[in-house]
């Protein structure tokens, strides 16, 4: 409860990273630099704990509300707050950011100093974006991400890094231009304010909301990516370090999901209703389009990459289908696809630096020389897959419950999708970890060492404590959901099914 919690919570958490920042500024020791920017992750993480444990998951409106003057003239505030959707992200930011810090320990030798601060600057941009109630605020944190995600894949990359960090800038900078101007339309249609919360009141001419929809669809369809917005990513991902693909796959992707509910659904209620088809139908495409893709490629990483895509494919289904299941089902799966993809990059990296390739014809044979880098990737494939017991099974079974609560047309296609997953991700099981390993390969593959091994576990654990106890992540976002529905119900007299 809001009370319980008297000092202000949500920023501390947010720019504590920067804090980080300045400090490792005044270190001149590699190592030490890379203590300092563990230690800040982890101290942000265990100063977040308030905001979990006296969360009133009861309670539909934003909490932990911070209210101050920032823009007078144009009536911008710095306004922060949390609902039981925004929360779940704030606490996956936190861990990704973690294992991100860790996951490049051995692996970056230049800059160190340079990407550590980036890795930081990331954190803090990321929780903004969670917690920031008014859209000015909103999009600065939004355009905050660039440069430092610019600089990760730019500087850090593999050996095409130029045209894919300009790549990315492009989509994503095209797209948040465009948002932009659906921010100022929205700002004087409303009366001059950029309180998300009051402009989730309003309802606006339909016409408008038309315009308005589209304006945010070319920001968060970039963002997560929604087919045919996608090309981006596949080329991000391959070149970007270990660490800029788990942030890209575990946090970037799912600021488009959350764009979409936090603001294209209560802002444009007629229009959303009116497009639901349209997107369930991108959706689709994204789904079984990107499953059949990611089933052509010969790169370790640019396949999980593409797989994203069709993953990402269900999130966006679950959330304009509308319906209770379906938009649990797609917000769990963007919590759930953070875990998991992020794991197997990972997987990817810590074999990466050993191999110095991610080409698939030069793997086989794993399960005989790294055996306890097997067992996880083992492990995680199997979440990717959706096998029960595991958090993917659960937010892809409510999705398809959703869908088929929709129309049995919207949910008939997943079958396929499904499938296709499950049929990529043991081909390329089968390529890693069966056959003969390659003589170029096996004198430097060695398995993972302790450090390796232990930033796996919270990860092992997050994905077994959601697949047998989802109840709980659920009942965070129950309540918000509920209410999201219920306005937009009331609001276009649209009937849930």
């Amino acid at each position: 409860m809001i009370e319980t919690v008297s000092y202000p919570i949500l920023s501390i958490v947010t720019f504590f990273p920067l804090i980080g920042v300045l400090f490792i500024i005044l270190l001149k020791n590699d190592m030490a630099v890379r203590y300092a920017a563990l230690t800040t992750t982890v101290m942000n993480l265990i100063i977040s704990i308030p905001i979990f444990t006296n969360f009133d998951k009861s309670n539909p409106s934003f909490q932990f509300v911070e209210t101050y003057n920032w823009i007078p003239p144009i009536n911008a505030y710095y306004k922060m707050g949390v609902d039981g959707i925004s929360i779940l992200f704030i606490l996956l930011t936190l861990i990704i950011s973690i294992l991100c810090v860790a996951v490049s320990w051995s692996a970056i030798h230049e800059r160190v100093k340079l990407f550590y601060s980036m890795i930081l600057i990331m954190e803090t941009a990321m929780i903004g974006i969670f917690c920031a109630m008014d859209l000015l605020l909103f999009y600065v944190f939004y355009e905050a991400m660039l440069i430092p995600m610019f600089l990760l894949i730019g500087i850090w990359g593999s050996a095409n890094r130029i045209y894919a960090s300009i790549k990315f800038v492009l989509f994503t900078f095209a797209g948040s231009v465009i948002m932009l101007i659906g921010i100022i339309s929205l700002y004087f249609m409303a009366g001059k304010t950029f309180d998300v919360v009051e402009l989730s009141k309003i309802k606006f001419p339909v016409d408008f909301q038309y315009w308005l929809f589209f304006a945010f669809f070319a920001a968060f369809a970039v963002k997560v990516p929604m087919f045919p917005f996608h090309t981006w990513l596949p080329d991000a991902h391959t070149e970007a370090p270990t660490a800029g693909s788990v942030i890209l796959a575990g946090i970037l992707l799912k600021i488009g999901g959350y764009g979409f509910v936090r603001f294209s659904i209560p802002f444009c209620p007629d229009a959303t209703v009116s497009l639901k088809l349209f997107m369930q139908l991108l959706s689709l495409t994204a789904i079984i389009y990107g499953a059949f893709v990611t089933l052509m490629q010969t790169d370790f990483k640019r396949l999980i990459a593409y797989s994203s895509v069709s993953h990402m494919g269900f999130v966006t289904l679950g959330i304009f289908s509308l319906n209770e299941p379906a938009m649990q089902g797609g917000i769990l799966q963007m919590i759930n696809h953070g875990i998991v993809t992020g794991a197997l990059f990972m997987c990817i990296g810590v074999i990466y630096e050993r191999t110095h390739t991610r080409e698939l014809v030069k793997y086989g044979g794993f399960g005989k020389v790294v055996p306890i880098f097997v067992l996880f990737y083992t492990f995680f494939s199997a979440a990717s897959i959706g096998f029960p017991g595991t958090n993917s099974f659960i937010g892809e079974f409510l999705v398809m419950l959703g869908a088929f609560k929709s129309s049995f047309y919207v949910g008939a296609p997943l079958i396929l999708g499904i499938a296709l997953g499950a049929t990529y991700m043991i081909w390329l099981y089968y390529r890693v970890v069966f056959n003969e390993v390659k003589p170029e390969i096996k004198e430097h593959l060695h398995d993972l060492n302790l450090r390796e091994a232990l930033m796996f576990i919270p990860l092992v654990f997050l994905v077994l404590f959601i697949g047998f106890q989802p109840s709980l992540p659920l009942s965070f976002m129950d309540t918000s959901i509920k209410h999201l529905l219920d306005s937009l119900s009331t609001s276009v007299n649209f009937t849930m099914k």
